[in-house]
């Protein structure tokens, strides 16, 4: 099930679908892109994550890092109506 957002994070989202769209990324690469400190960048992605709008999984190539994928517009209004 996916949760409306409040509108700081729908910003963060729409900025980070328009650069990533459904590939992956790291931390790093949403923080320049975002241009905010490390903590708002983790929170952000908690709360994604718990309302259904991001999937985070382990890199492949390092364990102990994670990757990012954002769940297409399209599959999250869907989801809003269950």
């Amino acid at each position: 099930m996916t949760k409306t957002l409040p509108a700081w994070e729908m910003k963060c989202y729409s900025t980070l679908w328009k650069r990533f769209k459904d590939r992956q990324f790291t931390n790093l690469e949403a923080q320049k892109e975002l241009e905010v400190d490390p903590h708002k960048v983790s929170v952000l992605f908690y709360n994604l994550k718990k309302k259904g709008w991001i999937v985070i999984k382990r890199s492949e190539e390092d364990k102990r890092k994670k990757v990012y994928k954002l769940v297409s517009p399209e599959n999250v209004v869907v989801k809003l109506e269950e």
